[in-house]
């Protein structure tokens, strides 16, 4: 493999990255994010972390095409009535369980979304090198992989590799988002008022 051009300090100085300007509570909890690399949402089952995913491709919609590849439920009632539930219109496709050698055809095509959420992580099949890859292959797109979790943690190697990566990490418990990001923010983010109450207030 042919060694990369060092970058001189004024090429750095005239980077200029793709932001994404975030406003209101989104901005509370995740800062001012760039179009590129990883984020990973993760939590125990029935916590809120579909609904949370949802609710952000919505918001996402604003800055460009989003997909959402359910790998795990792929078109269902109950993925229809969360999207619908949430309210999301526009610039939003549902991949129905779509492989990712199939997902890595349709990003290599002109105009494709430039945002994807993946749910879930575990389902994907990859190693820490082919998620690496497949990072590395469209810079210029917002990976988002959902994880299942095991205590307070990603589930599995690769899992937790993919964290220790990623620019935004956001743990999910109790219909409440904990998110730790590169792009300032920090806030949680409250999913769902009531079930949050609930949960919160009996423990």
């Amino acid at each position: 493999m042919r060694i990369k051009r060092a970058l001189t300090v004024n090429e750095i100085r005239s980077y200029k990255p793709v932001e994404l300007g975030f406003e209101g509570e989104w901005k509370e909890a995740i800062g001012t994010p760039e179009l590129t690399g990883t984020w990973i949402v993760w939590g125990g089952s029935a916590n809120g972390k579909t609904r949370f995913a949802l609710q952000l491709a919505k918001y996402l919609t604003q800055f460009g095409r989003v997909a959402y590849n359910s790998l795990e439920e792929g078109l269902s009632k109950s993925m229809k009535d969360a999207i619908l539930e949430v309210g999301i219109q526009g610039r939003f496709v549902l991949l129905d369980k779509e492989p990712i050698d199939k997902l890595e055809e349709r990003l290599a095509k002109p105009n494709s979304p430039k945002i994807i959420i993946i749910d879930s992580l575990q389902y994907t099949g990859l190693s820490y090198t082919q998620y690496r890859q497949l990072r590395d292959k469209f810079r210029g797109k917002l990976f988002i992989f959902i994880s299942h979790a095991e205590g307070r943690e990603p589930r599995g190697n690769v899992g937790k590799s993919v964290k220790y990566d990623a620019f935004v990490k956001i743990y999910v418990e109790g219909y409440k988002a904990f998110p730790q990001s590169r792009y300032g923010g920090g806030r949680e983010f409250v999913i769902w008022e009531k079930g949050a109450a609930d949960y919160w207030d009996y423990k």
